[in-house]
């Protein structure tokens, strides 16, 4: 076959592949599948604490397990792509910088906050928390990135999902529950993945974002495993289980990211980010069957709060986006 045939067949095969992907169908069932990944990983988290022998106060040991298994996912994004586009995924000279600052926020310090922060707080109380993230990146792109306008209808957005993250922290006397090592850590991890969602788009304009996304896991995951060993960190399985749990740990990010990569690819940013309420829902049912945790939180109050995240979502995502001028 020619190049120009080649070329052809590959446009043609990238053409039906964003088709679907644009589709209603498509976008469902990818989406749908990224958040349900990102949303067992709040539970698994924790059982893999428990796998390890891992303690909530051993924070070299929780570094270490969250490096292992962001290695494992850039591993596979890296070999996965490669295998797809029949070359290896490498960085050129010029993608560097780019991989090293998003390493730092994407996988260093939102992991490195997230999982001692989760260790101290409920997989529950986390997953909502964490859904705060999409409210973040949006008064940090108007506020700090300056990549988009920061309207009433996204302060509203902010004000009703903001409002479901603090209910979600209330006790039962009215008191509001917030662990600063607990709770504040994982809030500030989603600082951190904001800050990461705002310089990908910045750099999804002159990189690649799959080799990115691959590369910037697996530099983020050694740093992290280096700081974790040598802190004193370990890792002990207990049996069988524990590797298996920590390998699928690794595909959650690999397989969840690179999906919703691909779904940005084809669709507006906007229609996908919507799907993002998801998370949380799938974060609090899966932590509450598999961490048995339905005395964490009242399940009306469960409800409400996740409403309240689902609508400020939606509410910010309605209509089109105004993005900022350079002017």
């Amino acid at each position: 076959m020619s190049d120009k045939a080649n070329a052809t067949a590959i446009s043609e095969r990238e053409s039906r592949r964003n088709a679907f992907l644009s589709s209603t169908p498509g976008l469902l069932l990818f989406a749908t599948a990224s958040c349900l990944l990102w949303g067992s990983a709040f539970p698994c988290t924790k059982i893999g604490n428990a796998l390890f022998g891992i303690a909530s106060s051993a924070t070299s040991s929780q570094l270490l397990f969250a490096g292992v298994r962001f290695t494992i996912a850039g591993c596979m994004v890296i070999a996965f792509m490669s295998v797809k586009r029949g070359r290896p995924l490498l960085p050129r000279a010029t993608d560097w910088k780019a991989i090293l600052r998003l390493s730092l926020f994407q996988t260093v310090l939102q992991y490195g906050l997230f999982y001692p922060g989760l260790s101290r707080s409920s997989g529950v109380a986390s997953s909502i928390i964490e859904a705060s993230a999409s409210f973040v990146v949006i008064i940090l792109a108007a506020l700090v990135f300056r990549q988009e306008k920061l309207t009433s209808r996204k302060v509203l957005g902010c004000l009703v999902g903001f409002a479901g993250v603090l209910l979600v922290n209330l006790k039962p006397g009215g008191s509001l529950s917030f662990n600063p090592i607990g709770e504040g850590l994982v809030f500030l991890s989603t600082i951190a993945a904001a800050t990461s969602s705002c310089l990908i788009r910045d750099f999804s304009k002159r990189h690649d974002p799959v080799l990115l996304s691959g590369w910037q896991f697996l530099v983020g995951g050694v740093v992290l495993t280096l700081i974790g060993r040598a802190t004193g960190g370990q890792l002990t399985p207990s049996r069988p289980a524990a590797l298996a749990l920590l390998a699928y740990m690794g595909f959650i990010s690999a397989a969840a990211y690179t999906l919703w990569s691909m779904l940005l690819s084809a669709n507006p940013v906007s229609r996908v980010a919507v799907f993002g309420f998801m998370n949380p829902v799938f974060g609090v049912v899966l932590s509450a069957i598999l961490l048995n945790e339905t005395s964490a939180l009242n399940p009306l109050l469960a409800v409400v709060a996740l409403v309240l995240v689902s609508a400020g979502i939606v509410i910010v995502n309605r209509g089109p986006s105004e993005v900022a001028t350079d002017a």
